[in-house]
């Protein structure tokens, strides 16, 4: 039993895509948290060495390898920090935060490039142009959404990534084009619809609605260098986001899990980049939010 476990589990890790999501997601919520399907390994060992089973050790070498396979590489130290390198940082500051100025401060002393912020809802909306006026002097906000820069902002406008039967106003991303010392990039700022977990399965039909039609931005962008901030609602390996991560390049290096911040099970809050590199992502300290903020450094093509 103990080496059919180690099997099963395995199967898993390589073989997710296979898993359907039929009515209940079942596939996009295996893919959530496929990382956690490593913690299986410990307790399967200690069963094998209970149970003083050569071939379940054996056995457990196939979720090891797979694991490994899948993830390892996360874990392996950032590469150096080059000349062209941009830093960025993205964050749900949610529209409870009762500490928008300390938030706002927290984000800066990291010294990136450009801030994505979702949730943005007045007052605090004000407090967070006042605190980042001075090291951020170019901005755009759309909605709910936003994005301060140290470089020159231009052709900042909405996204329409609104799903349908939305009726009420819902206006969660922008498109814009900073200025680099590099050359321009096309920035897109996102907060896709929250999913749900409950007793019928994972209700997320209007996520994927939003992913995909994000993804169809992003494909239709005449700009060779892409970088995507957003919270996606989602982790790089859930299928829903695959019309993203099939076009654009994820973290190399780095887990930062970001949600819940009490207790970080799943990166939903995503850097990704087109003719770029996200070579690390990470976490910055918790702020007044329920997300934690990530930064990642991109080494631009």
């Amino acid at each position: 039993m103990v080496a059919a476990a180690a099997v099963l589990t395995a199967g898993l890790l390589v073989f997710h895509g296979a898993v359907p999501d039929a009515a209940i997601g079942l596939g996009s919520l295996l893919e959530t948290f496929l990382p956690w399907l490593g913690a299986v390994v410990p307790v399967l060992f200690v069963l094998a060495l209970v149970r003083r089973s050569p071939v379940a050790l054996v056995a457990l070498l196939l979720p090891v390898a797979a694991w490994t396979y899948l993830f390892g590489g996360l874990l392996l130290p950032a590469p150096e920090p080059g000349p062209d390198d941009l830093v960025v940082v993205q964050h749900n500051v949610s529209d409870e935060n009762d500490d928008p100025a300390g938030t706002a401060r927290a984000l800066a002393d990291a010294e990136p490039d450009l801030i994505a912020l979702q949730e943005l809802v007045s007052p605090a909306l004000g407090v967070y142009a006042r605190t980042l006026a001075a090291d951020y002097p170019y901005r755009t906000v759309h909605g709910t959404v936003g994005l301060w820069s140290k470089h020159p902002l231009t052709e900042a406008g909405p996204l329409d990534i609104k799903p349908r039967g939305v009726t009420e106003e819902w206006n969660r991303g922008l498109r814009t084009v900073a200025r680099t010392p590099h050359g321009e990039i096309a920035v897109y700022v996102a907060h896709l619809p929250s999913i749900r977990v409950g007793a019928s399965g994972l209700a997320s039909a209007r996520r994927d609605e939003s992913a995909g039609l994000l993804g169809d931005a992003v494909a239709a962008e005449e700009l060779g260098r892409v970088v995507l901030l957003g919270d996606l609602n989602g982790t790089v390996d859930d299928r829903a986001l695959d019309s993203l991560t099939t076009r654009l390049n994820v973290a190399e290096r780095g887990v930062a899990l970001s949600f819940p911040a009490a207790f970080p099970v799943a990166r939903i809050d995503q850097v990704m980049a087109r003719s770029a590199t996200v070579d690390h992502i990470r976490t910055l300290p918790a702020t007044g939010s329920d997300h934690l903020p990530v930064a990642a450094r991109i080494t631009l093509d």
